[in-house]
């Protein structure tokens, strides 16, 4: 099934909640999503019981003695039976794969709408090895006439790629995204994760299959690698449920707002990976005090870039996207804040992206950081991105110009090119601590070059002038002989 495919489903399926009363955009996706997690979770299952028959291991069904509410069954029920089986049976079976879920509310009052809706979804395949769960959030994402308030952006899965790939996370690290909204950086490092630990022999089976990764390693992926923290209910729901259909355990993602008093947590982490509002102010007398002594600030970007910071053990590393006006705005905050970054911890990269990456949702310019806790920084490898792949316009449409690959390639090395290049300590300082790439990007001066000789440049001049004077005379005699 194509994109085109895909996109069409969801939009059949939007219309049909939106056109049956359900109209508020977050309360479309929550509804859809419930609909899509029941839905892949068969799939899941059946997949969990296809791994355990490759082990060897005996494993009992999550719908052993239930079979009525699985997928497959569910959809054949009546319109009346099946609402009736989903509110009474369903639901409650959210809260019993998550007791987080245990408030979710069913908005679906009408048989039809839920048939209808039934119907829908069923048309979609995951089955093709591709990772339509993270295309259809992104999607539903997109059509939300509220994302974008409050700074809240989602990341695009090819920028999560990147930078996972850029920080390399293993399966002993401590990842966390304290503002981890739907989930994807968590998913994007899971997936790492487990294609670096599959076998080409397995890769045919699933790229994720991850043989290779031992029983204390799984034990620890679902215990002790994966963190995260949300302030929006709704997210937090949407985001566990993601994560769930990507095998991730959720015993660690908290619902919560990560810069207040009660979310106090340093030298834990090993990795981050994040996308922090980039808007906005909060209460001073509610933020952690652990946070406000490395920057006394309101401003929510500058806040969490400290949280970073704190979080953190030394050594640890991250990988995380600002706005481009932590870069270089002068207020005493923002300079504080990029001397800790560079004088205490070791900024290894600046990643400039152009400002059409989060369009739809808004056209904010915006840059990766890349840095490890601790230590000094003795140079800094900056990156002026230019394309992702995409237009850089609304409608985000694949283009062949990108420059992740070549970024991802040169990364390691920090190598040099038109595109990139690395500034001493010794600049920084001298440039104030300033991070805008244009301030330590050198212009080399390419002298003219001459075809000619400054005498011949002369005698065409000349030459040029005379057929001036003719084509005067020549207009003189057809204006009769007048003066011009």
């Amino acid at each position: 099934m194509t994109d085109r495919e895909f996109k069409a489903i969801i939009d059949e399926l939007w219309n049909t909640f939106w056109s049956s009363g359900i109209s508020n955009p977050i309360s479309v996706v929550e509804q859809m999503t419930y609909l899509i997690f029941f839905k892949m979770f068969e799939e899941q299952e059946n997949l969990k019981q296809k791994k355990a028959a490759h082990y060897k291991k005996e494993r009992k069904s999550f719908f052993e003695g239930r079979e009525n509410l699985r997928w497959s069954n569910f959809k054949e029920l009546d319109s009346v039976t099946m609402l009736k089986t989903y509110k009474d049976k369903v639901f409650p079976l959210l809260e019993e794969i998550n007791p987080a879920l245990k408030d979710s509310v069913c908005l679906i009052s009408k048989p039809s709408l839920l048939d209808t809706a039934v119907q829908t979804l069923d048309k979609m395949d995951f089955s093709d090895g591709n990772d339509r769960k993270g295309d259809i959030y992104e999607y539903m994402l997109d059509k939300l006439a509220i994302s974008g308030q409050n700074g809240q952006f989602r990341t695009p899965r090819h920028i999560i790629d990147m930078m996972t790939k850029l920080v390399d996370p293993r399966v002993d690290d401590k990842i966390c995204d304290p503002a981890c909204g739907s989930g994807g950086f968590l998913c994007g490092a899971y997936r790492y994760i487990l294609e670096s630990n599959t076998s080409d022999e397995m890769k045919e089976v699933s790229p994720i299959f991850g043989d290779n990764l031992s029983d204390e390693h799984r034990k620890n992926l679902d215990n002790n690698v994966f963190f995260g923290g949300e302030f929006d209910p709704t997210m937090y729901k949407i985001g566990l449920m993601n994560m769930i259909l990507h095998n991730i355990k959720t015993k660690n993602i908290k619902y919560q707002d990560s810069l207040s008093k009660d979310a106090q947590e340093e030298d834990k982490y090993t990795l981050i990976l994040a996308n922090p509002p980039f808007t906005g102010s909060i209460d001073e007398s509610d933020i952690d005090p652990h946070i406000t002594a490395v920057v006394k600030t309101k401003k929510t970007e500058l806040l969490f870039m400290a949280k970073f910071l704190k979080m953190l053990e030394v050594g640890g590393r991250a990988a995380v996207i600002i706005p481009t006006g932590v870069l270089s705005t002068e207020s005493n905050a923002h300079k504080t804040l990029r001397q800790k970054l560079i004088e205490e911890n070791q900024l290894e990269a600046v990643i400039s992206m152009p400002s059409g990456v989060f369009k739809p949702y808004a056209g904010v310019a915006t840059a990766v950081l890349v840095f490890t806790k601790g230590g000094q920084t003795q140079k800094t490898w900056f990156y002026e991105m230019e394309n992702d792949g995409f237009t850089l316009d609304d409608k985000r449409t694949v283009i062949a110009d990108n420059d992740i690959p070549d970024i991802i390639e040169k990364f390691a090395t920090k190598q040099e090119s038109a595109k990139s290049f690395n500034v001493t300590i010794e600049d920084l300082r001298e440039g104030e601590y300033n991070l805008l790439p244009s301030r330590y990007k050198k212009i080399e001066y390419v002298p003219p070059t001459f075809e000619h000789t400054p005498q011949e440049y002369i005698q065409m001049l000349l030459e040029s002038e005379k057929k001036s004077i003719q084509l005067l005379e020549k207009l003189q005699k057809q204006l009769g002989g007048r003066n011009v």
